[in-house]
């Protein structure tokens, strides 16, 4: 069973910054994309930011120009940097990795706990 870890969840207040990030086992290889997806209660899981293993990117609209997300291929880990925090971010945050001939997202995190509060 792949396990990815995720960490850096936390409680902010608007207008601050957090930064995730998510470890896949050093043993996967082939890794494709590696993704940040979240779900706020009552929502569908939506996406937050994905990148290629070329690191080529893509964001959710309401997410753009505050969210960045990095790649450490040597490490199989993403980062989703996340500045400018807004109530409405507030959500679990998930990891997703998608293998090389896979057409969907073979391995889930665990998922974070982002809440952005006064």
């Amino acid at each position: 069973q792949v396990q990815l870890v995720e960490s850096g969840g936390g409680l902010v207040q608007p207008g601050e910054s957090l930064r995730l990030s998510c470890e896949a086992p050093r043993s996967i290889n082939n890794i494709l994309v590696m993704g940040w997806y979240r779900q706020a209660p009552g929502k569908q899981r939506e996406l937050v930011a994905i990148i290629s293993k070329w690191s080529n990117t893509d964001y959710g609209d309401s997410v753009k120009g505050r969210f960045t997300i990095s790649r450490d291929n040597t490490k199989n880990t993403v980062y989703l940097q996340m500045n400018s925090l807004k109530p409405e971010d507030t959500a679990v945050y998930y990891c997703g990795v998608r293998m090389q001939g896979s057409d969907d997202y073979n391995y889930w995190g665990q998922g974070t706990q982002v809440t952005v509060s006064l």
